[in-house]
């Protein structure tokens, strides 16, 4: 499903990622894995087209990704910040931009629904976005990205910060979309634990990328 063929990414004089060559395929697992600063993030957003390749290509369904509506191709490829980005005065501002922006009527029982898979009431809707607490960001983050279901979820340390409750509820959640939804998800992660969950780790140390460290 994800094809990187020898995919480098510079800024300036400053090489940031050297030959990068993987594949994924539908409904795995992977997790990227390696030291601060050896490029990890900076693959997710190559993937997400946030970024775009010095040279070598992406490809995704058997597509370069670079010739695909980034809109459009971001409703199927959905990238997770560390730090969740919500907008709007409210909770709900979030879910009804996502069914504006697809010209849908918003459907606000699909919203419930979603937001109690992630253990979350119905009268957050209402609050505003300055009274949640970082949990609370991160699950109506995720919750909006996957109103409409991606192929692909793009998990940028998801889980860092957060509670161990919050965090098992999060990484059970994720692993229910993985296993019953068959969503692709990648994700890097400095967390021990869930290094050592794994099923496939890809590691990046100094912008090159190796299998299971091998």
């Amino acid at each position: 499903m994800i094809q990187f063929r020898d995919v480098h990414y510079q800024v300036k004089d400053k090489q940031i990622l050297t030959a990068i060559n993987f594949a994924i395929s539908t409904g795995e697992a992977v997790t990227i894995v390696g030291p601060s600063g050896s490029g990890k993030s900076t693959i997710l957003k190559l993937l997400a087209k946030i970024i775009s390749p010095s040279s070598g290509s992406i490809e995704v369904n058997e597509q370069n990704i670079s010739t695909l509506p980034s809109a459009s191709y971001r409703q199927q490829v959905s990238y997770c910040f560390q730090q969740p980005v919500l907008f709007g005065k409210n909770v709900r501002d979030n879910f009804q931009f996502v069914y504006d922006i697809r010209a849908k009527e918003y459907y606000e029982n699909h919203v419930l629904e979603t937001l109690a898979s992630l253990d979350l009431k119905p009268e957050i809707l209402d609050q505003e976005i300055a009274d949640l607490s970082g949990g609370e960001k991160q699950r109506v983050a995720l919750a909006r990205n996957t109103i409409f279901m991606p192929q692909v979820l793009l998990l940028d340390e998801v889980t860092t910060g957060l509670d161990l409750t919050t965090k098992s509820l999060i990484l059970d959640w994720l692993a229910d979309l993985n296993a019953k939804q068959n969503v692709t998800i990648i994700k890097v992660t400095h967390e021990e634990d869930e290094i050592a969950a794994s099923t496939r780790l890809l590691e990046v140390n100094e912008g090159r990328l190796t299998e299971n460290g091998k």
